[in-house]
Order: structure tokens, then C-alpha cells, then sequence
């Protein structure tokens, strides 16, 4: 395995990638399942460049608080320019598996597409239910790359590209087991709901299977994973079928919550 690093460079891509449509779409579902009142406090564990701290900002209004807590430090530079105008909002450099706040201080948490990254995942939503209230709720977010379908002249090139991009996270399909490990972590009311990410005809730039492709091209080049010039003619290759209108991607991304007990 070789994780993704959260540098300066994954950071500006990661930030691109938020900007999308689908992203857009995505950070709505996630809200619709935080469900977000008005001065409720609420955390963003692994907040990125700070585009949900921004929005649920406005959701829990001035009498709310948010926090965002984040290991790596250009992704929390992003968030504090973005959140810079919210009085209510702060960051924290910290790590999952020891969050920087004191227990019970949250009424709603959120995690999105963090968890994959962590080996004792399941440690990790013990470690964010500590941080919620009782009757808190968390919501969490990750994708399961196992459903991935991508068209591609050359499918055994692209199954080549894919399990390289696998490396760069822990538990590749871990919505398989999120029920369990919430369940095993103390929380209840476990809920989940899959949407489908999609793409088709076209390279639409909105779209995340197209705008996801520099970022898998960098990684698995940067990491000598797959030869370059093989990775050329795959983005090659995806860019002729798109001008033929053959372009085909499709992904299941997986939201679950949960519920601390009173």
C-alpha cells in the first residue's frame, strides 16, 4: 500500500475536484442526512479545504459552532482562507484516532471519505462518538471502488489502473462493513443509503468520474505503480471515446448514520 499524500500538490487537486457539480450533490446529501439546526455545534473530521465547514456554517447560523479537524496541514490553510469571513467556524490539526476536542461537545459529526484512509476504522467511529453528545448523530461517507464500472478500449489497462489507485487507501470497499463496525462502535439507529455516481457520452469536467481521473493518473505515476506512458494512452483513450461519445462511468458512494445513545 501506498497512501495518498495530502501535500501541497493532492491538496490543489482535492480542492479542484470539491468544486465540481457532483461534489456539489454530494455535500447536499450529506447535509440532508446531518439534518443541521440552528445553533447546533457540529464537527468535520477530516474537513479538507473546508467546503462543508463553509455551508453547514450557514445552516447552524450564528448561534452554532463548527469545528474541522484535519491531519494535513495545506488542506486545513484551504479551509481557514475559505471559512476566513465565519466568526463560528475554527480548525484543528489533529488525527482521527485522537480528536482534538473534549467529549460530548458535539451535537452532530460528519466524515466523509476519511475512513478508507484508517486501519482501525472502527476505533476511529469509537473515537468520534466520544466526541458527540448523547442523542449526537454522525454521518459518514465513503465510497465503495468495488462497484466501480469504467468503459475503456483497453479493460485489462484499466483494471491494472484501478488496483494501483486501490493502494492509496486502506480499506478499499469499506461501506461493506460500515454497518457492523457503527454498530460495534456503541452507535444506533445505523442507517445507510447508496448513490450513484455517473457518467456517460461525454467528459463532462462536472462530473467525478472524469474530474477524478488526473488525480488516479498522478498517483499511480508519481508512485511508479503503472509505466507513464501507459497511463498517457489510458487518459488517451478516455478522451476518444468521450469525442465518440462513449465515455462510461459509474460508482456507488455510500452514506451511513448513526446515533449515540442517550
Amino acid at each position: 500500500m501506498t497512501q495518498l499524500a495530502f501535500d501541497e500538490d493532492v491538496a490543489r487537486q482535492i480542492e479542484a475536484l470539491y468544486l465540481t457539480r457532483d461534489a456539489a450533490r454530494r455535500r447536499r446529501l450529506v447535509r440532508e442526512a446531518l439534518a443541521a439546526q440552528p445553533g447546533d455545534r457540529v464537527l468535520d473530521v477530516g474537513c479538507g479545504p473546508g467546503f462543508y465547514c463553509l455551508e453547514i456554517a450557514e445552516e447552524v447560523g450564528p448561534d452554532g459552532r463548527v469545528v474541522g479537524i484535519d491531519a494535513a496541514a495545506p488542506m486545513l490553510e484551504m479551509a481557514r482562507r475559505r471559512c476566513e469571513a465565519f466568526d463560528n467556524v475554527t480548525f484543528k490539526q489533529g488525527d482521527i484516532m485522537s480528536i482534538p476536542v473534549e467529549d460530548e461537545t458535539f451535537d452532530r459529526a460528519i466524515c466523509v471519505q476519511v475512513l478508507e484512509y484508517i486501519e482501525p476504522a472502527t476505533g476511529a467511529l469509537s473515537e468520534i462518538k466520544r466526541t458527540l453528545r448523547p442523542g449526537g448523530r454522525a454521518v459518514i461517507w465513503d465510497i465503495d471502488w468495488g462497484t466501480v464500472a469504467w468503459h475503456s478500449s483497453d479493460p485489462s489497462l484499466t483494471e491494472q489502473i484501478l488496483k494501483a489507485w486501490d493502494q492509496h487507501l486502506v480499506h478499499p470497499s469499506l461501506p461493506r462493513s460500515l454497518a457492523p463496525r457503527l454498530r460495534e462502535a456503541g452507535f444506533e439507529e445505523v442507517e445507510a443509503t447508496g448513490h450513484v455516481f455517473s457518467g456517460i457520452s461525454k467528459l463532462d469536467p462536472e462530473t467525478y468520474g472524469a474530474a477524478i481521473i488526473p488525480l488516479i493518473a498522478s498517483y499511480v505515476t508519481t508512485n511508479q505503480l503503472i509505466d507513464e506512458n501507459e497511463v498517457a494512452a489510458w487518459v488517451d483513450d478516455q478522451r476518444r471515446l468521450s469525442d465518440r461519445g462513449e465515455f462510461y462511468f459509474a460508482g456507488v458512494q455510500f452514506c451511513f448514520s448513526g446515533v449515540k445513545p442517550e
